[in-house]
């Protein structure tokens, strides 16, 4: 066979071996991702009968051979239809707990922060001006007076919950 531009374009339609590896790694790692959802968030993807079956037969192996076999037959199976939506949807999903994840850190560190320094009501009132800085105050006290007397840290957690509904009002 000659080497002609014809030719040349036919080789560059074909994936080469490693792009279409590299394709079913990624396909096998959707179906990892799959594997590890309870069956509520699976149940909202349009999976094929089949491919439900292999997800949950994968779920209780712990055997590695067995589960490395299981993951590649989903991988396999993974093939047949359209990943995309299904990776755009675990994406989103993953970005949704990551910023849920950061929201949390923020209060946290706000509560450390008020409980600690004298000075950061006054800085969270500047950031939060709807705050009702009496009823924190009234938080801060009691928070400390429970750790002090070693008493369960009702105002603690009550800081927090009042924290998360002001910073959620901006």
């Amino acid at each position: 066979m000659q080497n002609t531009p014809e030719n040349d374009i036919e080789q560059d339609a074909t994936p080469s071996k490693t792009r279409r590896k590299k394709d079913m790694h990624a396909l096998q790692e959707i179906g990892e991702q799959l594997v590890e959802l309870d069956q509520k968030k699976l149940s909202e993807f349009d999976l094929p009968e089949i491919l439900i079956d292999a997800i949950n037969l994968a779920r209780p192996m712990n055997k590695h051979g067995a589960r490395r076999r299981q993951m590649q037959y989903i991988g396999r199976l993974m093939r047949e239809i359209d990943a995309l939506p299904i990776q755009e949807k675990l994406d989103s999903w993953h970005q949704v707990s990551v910023h849920q994840t950061a929201r949390l850190h923020q209060l946290e560190r706000w509560r450390e922060r008020l409980l600690a320094d004298e000075h950061a009501l006054t800085e969270f009132a500047q950031k939060y001006p709807a705050a009702d800085l009496q009823h924190l105050r009234l938080l801060i006290r009691n928070a400390h007076k429970e750790k002090a007397a070693d008493k369960p840290p009702k105002s603690f957690r009550l800081l927090f919950q009042e924290l998360q509904e002001i910073i959620a009002k901006t």
